[in-house]
């Protein structure tokens, strides 16, 4: 009775430890901070919650953005975005046209939405 015991917490806990392991990968925190440490383009973002904020990170500078929904033509979509950079530091060495790149892939997700950048990233835009 004790060796089966012992034979089904054994199977359990490796059930658990598996668990866990897939679960620390598939982290979307986790993703964003291997995004930002390796410079690359990641988008996360609940699409169906208007509530929660995109995050993205791009050439390592991690960026979030406010949603707000409000009426187009037919249907409540989301109308505004308003863009900040977490780090103000990160973004040396962005150019205009990455701002560029960034807005064609947010209104990939949200074609309704006008974006607005705030302090400083506005300040790039606004420089001709």
């Amino acid at each position: 009775m004790i060796v089966i015991m012992f034979r089904v917490l054994i199977v359990a806990a490796v059930i658990l430890l598996t668990y866990s392991i897939i679960q620390y990968f598939r982290n979307p925190q986790r993703l964003l901070e291997n995004a930002k440490e390796t410079k690359e383009f990641y988008y996360l973002d609940e699409q169906g919650n208007s509530k929660k904020n995109i995050r993205f990170v791009y050439k390592g500078c991690q960026f979030e953005g406010e949603k707000y929904v409000g009426t187009t033509e037919n249907s409540f979509e989301i109308v505004d975005i308003y863009v900040t950079v977490v780090n103000p530091l990160e973004l040396q060495g962005l150019t205009r046209d990455d701002l560029y790149y960034l807005e064609e892939e947010l209104l990939i997700h949200y074609p309704h939405a006008t974006i607005n950048w705030k302090h400083p990233i506005n300040k790039l835009l606004l420089t001709n």
